[in-house]
């Protein structure tokens, strides 16, 4: 006797098994999927936070705006990056920028005292995102959690630590023992051709001659950088020509039809400080106090002769009209080498000499240019450019056993 087997009921199994391992294959991919493209968005979050945290160190100078100005800045900083495929913003708030004096400590956005802030932390989480194929693994699964909005986090945690490349300004101290006191003012002597002689020189640190544009680059932009913290040399630049102008940028101060987007960044403040006669020291002149209240409120340049500190300030330029709180930096607070100005005074053709230090000082006042030989340049020291309580900050490779501070991700 023949069995016959319907073809019809075989179809229907086969179909059924293939419905069942498509479903599971589509669990699979919607699983690969969907957690690949989490990893994806905490990747790119975790960029943004290491951009965050590492800006906000920098600015964490122990001034009693430090916290203002490093939350802004990994603000601005950490949401230049882009999440979820560089398809939105990062979306980091000032909430998610916090502080501690220590890497374990406790952390909060208005951390006090300001000056013993030392790490700052940039956290932030994108909640809200609907997976894509798990979607439909839900609906032909009838399980709804399968659907359900997925959440990334990501920290980071920066600080200041001893660089093993920085940058630096061409403006050398001369070396004295013993060595300079903060607050004290160091004067120099500006001639007709921008040459610098008394408390400090220009430098060339490429050591090839130099010359007017490569100065006036180096000064209008970061400084000199990729310099090593240690065995870093220096010689004498071939034309001090337009040294003055590019200095002055600093201030806010432009030649001509120059301005922040050709001719340098400005600091937050161009107020200015200047004597005629050197002060009798101790006690020191320390404005760098008065300095970061300036800065505070966006003072201006003050202009010439406007004020009984500031006679003689005559700069032949054109301040900025704009808000400097807008288009600003910190650009006065500087790294500058210690140098033997005995040997460098002596040095010949394309000579170097070694540099001893970097020291922290403040810019006062800007330079008239061609302002005839005797002009007085001053500017104030506040230390090692090294220690841990330093108000300069660089830009560097971190690791060094004692160059000039830069933010490094501890975290």
């Amino acid at each position: 006797m023949k069995v016959h087997t319907s073809g019809h009921r075989q179809s229907g199994a086969v179909i059924i098994t293939v419905a069942l391992v498509l479903l599971v294959l589509l669990g699979f991919m919607g699983i690969a999927l969907d957690f690949g493209r989490l990893f994806v968005v905490k990747t790119e979050l975790q960029t943004a936070m290491d951009s965050c945290a590492l800006a906000a160190a920098q600015e964490l100078d122990g001034a009693s705006d430090a916290l203002t100005r490093a939350t802004n800045a990994g603000m601005a900083s950490g949401n230049l990056n882009k999440i979820h495929f560089q398809g939105e913003a990062a979306g980091i708030v000032a909430a998610d920028v916090t502080f501690s004096d220590t890497l374990i400590g406790s952390y909060s956005h208005t951390f006090a005292p300001v000056a013993n802030a030392r790490y700052a932390k940039c956290v932030h989480t994108k909640s809200g995102m609907q997976p894509w194929l798990l979607q439909v693994a839900a609906a032909s699964s009838g399980n709804p959690a399968l659907g359900a909005t997925q959440s990334v986090a990501a920290l980071a945690v920066a600080s200041r630590a001893p660089s093993q490349t920085n940058c630096a300004i061409p403006v050398g101290l001369c070396r004295r023992t013993p060595t300079y006191h903060p607050g004290e003012w160091l004067a120099g002597a500006v001639g007709s051709d921008d040459a610098v002689t008394g408390q400090f020189r220009w430098l060339d640190f490429t050591a090839n001659g130099g010359g007017a544009k490569e100065l006036k680059d180096v000064l209008k932009g970061e400084g000199q950088c990729a310099l090593p913290g240690s065995n870093t040399v220096a010689g004498k630049p071939g034309n001090n020509g337009s040294a003055a102008f590019a200095y002055n940028t600093r201030f806010g101060i432009y030649q001509g039809s120059g301005g922040p987007t050709t001719d340098g960044i400005p600091d937050l403040t161009g107020y200015a400080w200047y004597l005629d006669t050197a002060p009798a020291q101790p006690p020191y002149p320390n404005k760098y106090p008065q300095f970061l209240a300036k800065r505070a409120i966006n003072a201006p340049y003050q202009g010439d002769k406007k004020a009984p500190d500031t006679t003689g300030l005559q700069t032949g330029g054109k301040t900025y009209s704009g808000s400097l709180s807008t288009v600003g930096a910190d650009r006065r607070i500087v790294v500058a080498p210690v140098v033997d100005c005995v040997g460098f005074d002596g040095l010949g053709g394309n000579g170097t000499l070694k540099i001893d230090s970097m020291a922290c000082i403040l810019l006062l006042h800007p330079i008239k240019s061609g302002g005839g030989p005797g002009q007085k340049m001053w500017v104030e020291y506040l230390g090692q450019a090294d220690s841990p309580s330093s108000p300069c900050s660089t830009i560097g490779v971190v690791g060094g056993l004692g160059g000039p501070l830069v933010p490094a991700l501890v975290q």
